[in-house]
Formats: structure tokens, C-alpha cells, sequence
């Protein structure tokens, strides 16, 4: 492999399409929205063990972003990021607004509430229609593509479930692989959104991953309400970071646990850090009563 060829419209990717089928050859799609992190790399990687071919999208999606949200200022660096892709990915697809959208142009229209109820809580009520923007481009990327395998990064938990039920709601042949959270050397999340931060925000957006490795502890030997008390209370101890939630759900149908459930348990916490948001979450093997 060398550099990525880069297709900047859907005709030129049907016909690559079209062309490793014909060939009996497999693809794989890694779907972001660019500024490209180890995180992102990571997940190259991976695709790069289950297909004979990597597409890596690159699209910033207006559809996912609500009003007073950093689409205006989202990084786009597209040459940087092929750049990074050199020797692990053969495709890069990129297409403008219009090429993804072509019936919605100046203004695209979500369709309401494509997500349905789980789209509405946690990320979706914070960020309304934020999931039905993300199930639409993610379903018009599965239709432009047809990969045979899609990789996500597990940090975006309801990102996961949600796009996991859309594949097995609508059958389709598609492998759904998700890959855990790639980590700085402190524990901070990778995040594209992370260069937004100062270096004293850079320190005090570690309140998330030590909220979580608290919660986890907890969870050895405490009920679910314990383990959200622990993991909540450490942000009183970073007045820098506004937390938005942190709560254990049921990865089975992402809704919020009791506070008597035994089981395996997903945490998940959104917390503004200046006026960054960023997200993490942290699989549990299991919750004692």
C-alpha cells in the first residue's frame, strides 16, 4: 500500500463498489468525521485483519450537530489525515454535503425521531436530533459503501447501540465490529475535540477517566446507586468541569439500571470541560445487589 486514493463522490465509490465485488474482494468501513487520532488509527487497524480492503470515510455531518454546537469550527484536515493513513487504509471517501445529501442541499432536514426513545436520553436529550443525524448518515454511508464490515470506537457507547439495533432491525449483511477505547498515557479518552482544550483543561478534563476508574472500583462490591455516587461525586473536585451525566445503563437496552440490578452495566458521563464536550464510558463485568 502507499497513500490513500482519495473518491470525493458517490459515483466513484458505486464504482469501486462494484469493482471489488466483482473481484470477490471484501471492504471494510471506518466512519469519521476526519482530524484523525491514534483512536481513529486504531480502529484502521482493526478493519485492516477483517477485509481485503479499507475505506475510510471522512465527513463532517451538519446533520449531527444541533444549534450553538462546533460544526462552524469542527477541525477539517483532510490532508493531514490522508497523509495519516498512508500505508494502512487504500480508500479514503470524502465527499461534500451535497454528494451525501443530494436532495437536501442548503439545509438538510433529519427525519424525526429515526432514533426512536433511546436517541432521546443521555447524549440525544443534551444534543436533541443528535442521533437521528448520526442514523442518518451512518445508514447513507452503509448504502453508498455496502461495506461487508463497519468498525466504531466503543467510547461513543449509544453511538454503538444505537447503530447495532438499525443494522439488526433492517438485516443488514454487514459485521458490526467495536473496538474499545484507545487512551492517553493518563487515561484521557482520544477525542478529535480534545485539541479544543487549554493545558489547564487538557487537566482537568481527567475528571472523566477518574470518574469511571472510581465507579469501576465501587463496583467490586457496592450496588449500582454506590457506584453512580462514587463516580459522580470526583468532578466536586474539578471546578473546571461541568458534568452533564453519569449514569450505569444495560447494554442490553441502554436504559438506566436500577439501583438494585445484578448484571453487566455500561457507565456512561458527558461533562462540558470550558466549553468542550466530551463523552466516555467504561464496560462492567458485573453489579452486586
Amino acid at each position: 500500500m502507499a497513500t490513500p486514493q482519495v473518491l470525493h463522490t458517490v459515483s466513484e465509490m458505486t464504482a469501486l463498489r462494484e469493482r471489488l465485488s466483482a473481484e470477490g474482494k471484501t471492504l471494510a468501513l471506518v466512519p469519521t468525521m476526519g482530524a484523525l487520532h491514534e483512536g481513529h488509527l486504531a480502529l484502521v487497524t482493526r478493519a485492516r485483519e477483517l477485509a481485503d480492503v479499507v475505506v475510510v470515510s471522512i465527513f463532517v455531518n451538519p446533520l449531527q450537530f444541533g444549534a450553538g454546537e462546533d460544526f462552524d469550527r469542527y477541525p477539517r484536515t483532510l490532508e493531514a489525515d490522508v497523509a495519516a493513513l498512508t500505508d494502512r487504509a487504500e480508500f479514503v471517501f470524502a465527499p461534500d454535503v451535497d454528494e451525501v445529501y443530494p436532495d437536501r442541499v442548503g439545509g438538510p432536514a433529519v427525519p424525526a425521531h429515526f432514533a426512536g426513545p433511546i436517541g432521546e436520553t443521555f447524549e440525544g436529550a443534551s444534543r436533541p436530533g443528535h442521533f437521528d443525524g448520526v442514523l442518518t448518515v451512518v445508514a447513507r454511508l452503509f448504502d453508498i459503501v455496502k461495506p461487508d464490515v463497519a468498525v466504531f470506537g466503543q467510547k461513543d457507547a449509544q453511538q454503538v447501540f444505537l447503530v447495532r439495533s438499525m443494522i439488526e432491525k433492517a438485516s443488514l449483511p454487514i459485521r458490526f465490529e467495536v473496538l474499545e477505547t484507545i487512551r492517553e498515557a493518563d487515561g484521557l479518552a482520544l477525542s478529535s475535540r480534545n485539541r479544543y482544550l487549554s493545558e489547564e483543561e487538557r487537566a482537568a478534563a481527567l475528571a472523566l477517566p477518574h470518574a469511571l476508574l472510581a465507579a469501576a472500583r465501587e463496583a467490586h462490591h457496592a450496588n449500582a446507586g454506590a457506584v453512580r455516587e462514587v463516580g459522580r461525586s470526583v468532578f466536586e473536585n474539578y471546578p473546571l468541569v461541568r458534568l452533564d451525566y453519569l449514569d450505569l445503563v444495560d447494554p442490553t437496552n441502554f436504559q438506566s439500571v436500577s439501583d438494585d440490578y445484578q448484571g453487566p452495566a455500561t457507565v456512561v458521563v458527558a461533562a462540558v470541560v470550558g466549553t468542550t464536550r466530551l463523552i466516555d464510558t467504561e464496560n462492567l463485568e458485573r453489579l452486586h445487589a
